[in-house]
C-alpha cells in the first residue's frame, strides 16, 4: 500500500482531484478537515480542551457545539489563537491517521491510502507518508474561486491566503507537483499518470 499526502493552498481545486481518487479501486481517501470536525464534537477529549482554552470566546453554540463560522473568523484573524487551536486538534488528527494507516497496512486490501490536509507540511506528515504531493494553482485563480464558489469577502480571502505557506515552501517539501491552473481534466490525467508510475515502483 502506498500512502500519499496531498496538499495545496485553499481554493487550489483539491476536491475535484480527491473525488476522482475516491472512485479508484483499492483507494481510501482521508480528509483531515472531516476528521478534525469529528474529533471536535461535544463529548470528545478535543472538545473539552477547546472549551478550556477558548472559554472567553464567542464560538460556542447554545446547545454546546462549535459555531464553525465564528470559529473560522477568530482563527483566521489571530495567529496566536490559530496556533493554540492547532496544538489541540492536529496531534489528535495525526494520531487518528496513524491508527487508520496501521490498520489498513495490516488489512492489506488497499493499494493506495490518500490523506488531504492543509497543514500536511507544517505537521510533518512527510514522516509518515510515502510521498507528499502539491496541487499547484495560481493565487489569482484561488482568490477568484473562493469569492465565487464560497461567497467569501475579499478581506476574508486575503486573511486566509496570508495564513498559508507560500508556493516555494510547498514545492520544497513535496515530491510531486500537479498543475491545476487549467481544465481539471488535465490535472486528473496528470495525476493518473503519476499513479501508474508510482504503483510500478517497488
Amino acid at each position: 500500500m502506498k500512502f500519499i499526502g496531498i496538499t495545496g493552498g485553499v481554493g487550489a481545486g483539491k476536491s475535484a482531484l480527491l473525488a476522482h481518487l475516491k472512485q479508484r479501486e483499492g483507494t481510501r481517501v482521508l480528509l483531515a478537515d472531516e476528521i478534525a470536525h469529528e474529533l471536535m464534537e461535544p463529548g470528545t477529549e478535543c472538545y473539552a480542551h477547546i472549551r478550556q482554552a477558548f472559554a472567553g470566546e464567542d464560538i460556542f453554540l447554545p446547545e454546546g457545539g462549535l459555531d464553525r463560522g465564528r470559529l473560522a473568523g477568530v482563527l483566521f484573524s489571530d495567529a496566536a489563537k490559530r496556533e493554540r487551536m492547532n496544538a489541540i486538534v492536529h496531534p489528535a488528527v495525526k494520531d487518528y491517521v496513524l491508527r487508520v494507516a496501521g490498520e489498513e497496512r495490516k488489512r492489506g486490501e488497499l493499494s493506495l491510502l490518500v490523506l488531504e490536509a492543509a497543514l500536511l507540511i507544517e505537521q510533518h506528515y512527510d514522516e509518515i507518508c510515502d510521498e507528499l504531493w502539491y496541487i499547484d494553482t495560481r493565487e489569482e485563480i484561488r482568490r477568484e474561486r473562493l469569492m465565487r464558489d464560497r461567497g467569501y469577502s475579499r478581506e476574508k480571502v486575503e486573511q486566509i491566503l496570508a495564513s498559508q505557506l507560500d508556493e516555494e515552501s510547498y514545492r520544497k517539501h513535496c515530491v510531486r507537483v500537479i498543475d491545476n491552473n487549467g481544465p481539471v481534466e488535465d490535472a486528473v490525467r496528470r495525476m493518473d499518470q503519476i499513479l501508474v508510475t508510482l504503483m510500478d515502483e517497488k
